[in-house]
């Protein structure tokens, strides 16, 4: 196998590969990955077989002699297309070992991408981290509907949204990300003394040049905007990224009447619908009560692992 270290002459190679992916999604493209550039050294891999063939990408930066699969992503693990195998992927990972060894790259950090993100099974790397000796270092808890099968609504998120239907609310997606981000830093800082990931220029970069896979909704009342949501909008999973909701909105149940039109309006081609995580501290603290939020939709838990793979 032969290994490269990415860069801009491997660009159209790179977005060509993800595209055909069993793994796919649009934050592994080089134009999203692009806009954390300054934050991080970008060391990502493109494998290739012996006849030269790309057979898998791994979207990954380095810090201090350790590579992480990638700091600035939720995940990122191993990106295949429907060819590979399981003997492949064990191939690769001795492949890979050897080649980041000799780079004096002393451990990796890897986020393994979960199955709901996934368009067809694509698990052959976890079974090669067991292989490999790697260590589950940290686990959160995300919360999904599935709606092959979806669960019903709890008592009182029925009685939240009957409340909220009587109120005249309306959901309207909107390109004002400026007006959103206003309610959300306050938001954030009012309750949790912290700010977006993202700052308002990189959404509104991302946006354009991912304006199918990330979205704003808002819902309004009388033209007042009391609850938003940014959603990124993959080809199996509807993911919720960024929720605000205004004191007014909370008390007539704004964001979730905003999220049931979601779920009834915007899925219906869709597998999952990711609230996303509801942990800290590595995933040993559970914020119950944002958990139960989620879990009172009909979503229920699925794992997001990180795993510690030592080369020494």
């Amino acid at each position: 196998m032969t290994i490269k270290r990415y860069n801009g002459k491997l660009r159209n190679s790179w977005n060509d590969f993800l595209v055909n992916s069993k793994n796919y999604h649009f934050f592994f493209h080089r134009d999203y990955l692009s806009y954390h550039d300054n934050r991080f050294e970008d060391f990502s891999l493109l494998i290739y077989d012996t006849k030269g063939k790309l057979i898998a990408l791994l979207v990954a930066n380095i810090d201090n002699n350790i590579l992480y699969s990638h700091q600035g992503l939720t995940y990122g693990g191993f990106i295949v297309n429907e060819n590979m195998k399981v003997e492949i992927m064990l191939e690769i990972f001795e492949s890979v070992k050897s080649y980041l060894k000799e780079q004096s790259i002393q451990k990796v950090i890897y986020k393994s991408i979960p199955y709901i993100h996934h368009i067809k099974p694509a698990e052959e790397d976890l079974y090669a981290l067991f292989i490999q000796d790697a260590k589950l270092i940290q686990r959160d808890i995300s919360a999904t509907i599935y709606f092959q099968k979806p669960l019903k609504y709890s008592n009182g998120r029925k009685w939240s949204l009957k409340k909220a239907r009587g109120e005249g609310l309306i959901v309207q997606e909107s390109q004002d990300f400026a007006l959103f981000w206003k309610l959300l830093e306050e938001i954030l800082k009012q309750q949790h003394n912290s700010k977006p990931v993202h700052t308002l220029d990189e959404i509104e970069y991302l946006n354009r040049a991912f304006a199918k896979n990330i979205r704003l909704f808002l819902t309004k009342k009388e033209d007042k905007v009391l609850a938003g949501a940014i959603i990124f909008d993959n080809p199996e999973i509807m993911h919720l990224q960024y929720v605000a909701n205004s004191n007014e909105g909370r008390e007539i149940g704004a964001l979730d009447f905003l999220i049931d039109y979601l779920l009834k309006n915007e899925c219906r081609d869709k597998n999952y619908f990711d609230f996303g995580t509801s942990n800290r501290e590595n995933g040993r603290v559970l914020n119950r009560g944002l958990i139960d939020q989620k879990e009172r939709f009909g979503a229920r838990a699925v794992a997001i692992d990180r795993y510690e793979w030592d080369l020494i």
